[in-house]
């Protein structure tokens, strides 16, 4: 067993978080989870971008049934409330761009980890089970939050009751996921995602952000007081100036995310 269960790399403002236990296809013990919490504040604090993924063959296949208790006294709501709810909201709630690069399978609350994420970018061979009826649990860690938003109540309810396999690039079709892309170019797919946006306005990725988790509820006055609260944020930034300088002057934008 690897001794580090989830890895850690910081380069050109791009924190790449790996969850590293692949012979369990990388599924969630209480260490895993412990560190992915730690390693999301580090890259929120250091980082313009940070990407999850795994490595081995799989993303993550969910919780650890093997980890320590055994099945019958796993105390499923504290451990939700406690462990899983901290390490999604951090996801959800980081104040920087977040992708989700979906190596392999992504099953029962490791698909739900990864449509946390800002962007999902998987490879055409990855796919996505919510398999927690298979095992007589009900969908946690947000999916029955993201999936009826993202692909409407009709597939989000077949997907949850039957468990089936969706393809990744069924995913993209259904707007589960934003791209589904070759295997053979997906690792250089990320990377230029992830420099793209870190290379990007920051306050402008933090307003399009909140503004987007606001819309689901608000109404429509509400979500125009707050476009123009944050257009008005993003008006006196330094990248707002750079932006309109380098259109005039018909050159890439340098952006130095403030």
């Amino acid at each position: 067993m690897p001794d580090q269960p989830v890895l850690y790399d910081l380069t050109d403002g791009i924190a790449t978080i790996t969850l590293n236990r692949p012979e369990v296809m990388n599924a969630l013990s209480a260490g895993l989870r412990r560190d992915l919490l730690a390693a999301l504040g580090r890259a929120q604090a250091e980082a313009r971008v940070m990407v999850l993924t795994g490595a081995g063959r799989a993303f993550c296949s969910g919780q650890d049934l093997q980890d320590a208790g055994q099945i019958g006294s796993f105390d499923l709501e504290r451990i939700l409330n406690d462990e899983y709810v901290p390490m999604i909201k951090a996801i959800t709630d980081s104040p920087i761009p977040t992708i989700a690069a979906v190596n392999g399978a992504a099953a029962g609350a490791g698909a739900n980890l990864a449509l946390a994420a800002d962007i999902v970018i998987a490879a055409e061979s990855a796919s996505f089970i919510q398999a927690f009826t298979r095992i007589g649990l009900v969908p946690d860690a947000g999916g029955s939050y993201w999936l009826p938003r993202q692909i409407g109540m009709a597939r989000a309810m077949g997907a949850m009751l039957l468990g089936d396999r969706i393809s990744a690039v069924q995913a993209a079709e259904w707007g589960m996921i934003y791209e589904a892309v070759p295997d053979a170019g997906f690792a250089e797919r990320v990377r230029a995602r992830a420099v793209q946006l870190a290379a990007g306005p920051g306050v402008a990725y933090r307003g399009v952000k909140a503004m987007l988790r606001a819309s689901f509820g608000n109404d429509l006055d509400a979500q125009l007081a707050l476009e123009a609260r944050l257009q008005g944020a993003c008006g006196q930034t330094q990248d707002f100036r750079e932006g309109v300088a380098a259109f005039l002057e018909k050159r890439a934008a340098r952006f130095t995310g403030s």
